[in-house]
C-alpha cells in the first residue's frame, strides 16, 4: 500500500474511554435503580450516542417512565463529560509514537467518530492533541453512523486521497463494518471485546496496540 493518509476512530482506540463510559453509567443505573451490566453496555460499543439512548428508551421507558428515562440519560453523560474534564482517559498505548511516524512520513490524517464533537473537542485537548489531526468528522456530520460507511466516506472526501491509498484504524465492530462497506483497508486493534472470525476476515491486520502499526507500513 503507498499509504497516503489515515483515519482514526477515537473511543477505545485513541482514548481509553469505554471503561469510563462504562463506570459512569453504571454508577448512575445503580443510583437509579436501573437494570444494568457490562453485557448489556457491550452490546453498544461503537454506536452512536443517539442510537445508545434510543434503545435506552426502549429497554426502560415501560418500567421507569420516559422522563425518568431522560434523567438516566442525562446524568450518565454529564457523569461520563466529568471524568473526561478531569483528565481520567487516557492515551492508548502507540498514541503518541503512531502520530510522531505519521509526522515524519509527512502523512495527514483526521478523526471520524460516532462520538459528539463536544466529547472529541474535551478529549483533545486535554490530552494536547488538538493540532495533531487535520479534520474530525463527528456524530454531527453524518445522517448514519457506524456500521454506515458514510462517516469514512466523508474523512476520505476531505482528505481527497484514493481509497487506496488510505488505512482506517479501528477497534469495534461496528467500525470495522463500516470501512469494510467503504471500501477502504482497515486495521483492527481490539479494546474490550476481540475480533470474530468474521471480523477478521474484514481486516488488513489485527493488532494488541497501535505501537505495532509503524513497523507494519514499513513491510
Amino acid at each position: 500500500m503507498a499509504l497516503q493518509g489515515v483515519i482514526f476512530d477515537m473511543d477505545g482506540l485513541i482514548f481509553d474511554t469505554e471503561q469510563l463510559y462504562y463506570q459512569a453509567t453504571q454508577d448512575v443505573a445503580d443510583e437509579m435503580g436501573f437494570a444494568y451490566d457490562f453485557s448489556l453496555y457491550e452490546k453498544f460499543i461503537g454506536v452512536s450516542d443517539e442510537e445508545l439512548w434510543l434503545a435506552y428508551h426502549e429497554m426502560y421507558d415501560e418500567i421507569h417512565g420516559k422522563e425518568t428515562v431522560v434523567q438516566f440519560i442525562d446524568r450518565a453523560f454529564t457523569r461520563g463529560l466529568e471524568l473526561f474534564e478531569n483528565g481520567l482517559a487516557d492515551l492508548k498505548p502507540g498514541v503518541r509514537e503512531l502520530l510522531a511516524y505519521l509526522d515524519e512520513k509527512q502523512i495527514p490524517r483526521v478523526i471520524a467518530s460516532s462520538n459528539q464533537r463536544q466529547v472529541i473537542d474535551i478529549l483533545l485537548a486535554k490530552n494536547d492533541l488538538a493540532k495533531e489531526f487535520d479534520a474530525v468528522v463527528s456524530f454531527e456530520d453524518v445522517a448514519r453512523a457506524k456500521p454506515d460507511p458514510e462517516i469514512f466516506e466523508k474523512a476520505q472526501q476531505f482528505l481527497n486521497i484514493p481509497k487506496e491509498n488510505l488505512l482506517i484504524l479501528e477497534d469495534s465492530k461496528n467500525g470495522i463494518l463500516a470501512a469494510h462497506s467503504a471500501g477502504i483497508d482497515v486495521i483492527m486493534i481490539p479494546d474490550l471485546l476481540p475480533p470474530t472470525p468474521e471480523l477478521e476476515e474484514r481486516t488488513l491486520a489485527v493488532f494488541d496496540s497501535l505501537l505495532e502499526i509503524p513497523a507494519f507500513l514499513e513491510k
